[in-house]
């Protein structure tokens, strides 16, 4: 009988180790997870995006394609307005393409090398191998990842959820955390296709269609029929001056905010064009404020929204202050 025992255990300490090896490691998923969504010539996914950070949240359809070894589409398409932007890397450069406002700006930038994005698989990817301290937990049907941003927001939001399916080691959702842990953007997954490659041509500025300029453009000028002042709505902005001015039957107002984090905010309505304009160069980098994109340098940051264009410059900003400001400015929220 002890015999018996004996083997019984013996046994039963063999399963457990041989389950305990069987199971992966998180550098053996996170290995996997970089090769599968890395080692690929290209792919397009479907995804939307709920920016939680307003007063009321906003959802977004994302399309993204992407072809080896540089070429980038993302369409961005605010759901239940006629508001679509779209920011293109392709040979010539990098664009941000507004047909609402029929704007095309380029950029001399390395995007999105410098600024990781939760839409884009490959930047995940790598996210997850540059944070040190990443976190691995999991359930029954999914791998949980908890790992540091990377992107313009990461003094603001700096902490991400990615949760992959263990069947097709895909992520399905991405929520982003500020400081309290609370979500700020959940990006969900509907359509990741890899492996599929667009030709060069399909990544050309001039793809977007007269028609769409023109439904865009008539859309957003009913909506901007209204001058609002936004004020930044932070703890630490103090409002010193406001001015408006006139010029050319189009009114700015200027705020002056002082303190140890000095800066000016200028804003007013945006002038549309009424042709379609050639691409304008844009100083610094593409900055993607979740609810627009904008272009911003060391100084200076400046984006459209709403019928309104937006500039800020300062010397004592750092970028993700002024980003901060950025996305804090709330229609007469502060006098």
């Amino acid at each position: 009988m002890r015999h018996k025992l004996i083997a019984f255990i013996v046994m039963l300490l063999s399963v457990l180790v041989l389950a305990a090896c069987g199971g992966n490691s998180q550098e053996d998923v996170l290995k996997d997870l970089n090769d599968k969504w890395n080692d690929v010539k290209g792919y397009e996914l479907d995804a939307s995006m709920e920016i939680k950070t307003g007063t009321e949240p906003r959802v977004y359809d994302v399309n993204v394609w992407h072809t080896e070894p540089d070429f980038y589409r993302v369409k961005v398409t605010q759901q239940g307005e006629d508001v679509t932007q779209m920011i293109i890397r392709n040979k010539e450069g990098v664009f941000v393409v507004t047909p609402s406002l029929r704007k095309t700006y380029k950029f001399q930038s390395e995007w999105p090398k410098q600024n990781s994005q939760a839409y884009l698989i490959g930047a995940l990817a790598e996210d997850l191998l540059a944070d040190e301290k990443v976190k691995m937990e999991e359930d029954d049907k999914n791998y949980i990842f908890t790992a540091a941003t990377r992107n313009n927001h990461k003094s603001i939001m700096p902490t991400q959820k990615i949760v992959v399916d263990k069947k097709t080691m895909l992520p399905t959702s991405v929520s982003v955390l500020n400081e309290a842990q609370e979500e700020q953007m959940v990006i969900t997954f509907k359509n990741i296709d890899l492996g599929m490659q667009h030709k060069e041509s399909e990544y050309a500025v001039e793809k977007f269609s007269e028609d769409e300029e023109e439904t865009a453009s008539a859309s957003a000028e009913v909506e901007n029929t209204e001058f609002q002042t936004y004020y930044p709505t932070l703890d630490w902005a103090t409002l010193a001056d406001e001015q408006k001015v006139a010029e050319e039957g189009v009114e700015r107002v200027i705020l002056t905010f002082d303190g140890e984090k000095s800066f000016t905010l200028v804003q007013q309505p945006i002038v549309y064009e009424e042709t379609s304009t050639l691409p304008v160069y844009a100083p610094g980098d593409p900055a993607d404020l979740g609810f627009t994109i904008g272009a911003i340098t060391d100084n200076s940051i400046s984006w459209e929204r709403d019928g309104m264009s937006f500039f800020i410059a300062s010397n004592n900003l750092t970028k993700d202050e002024m980003i901060a400001v950025a996305s804090s400015l709330t229609p007469g929220g502060l006098k």
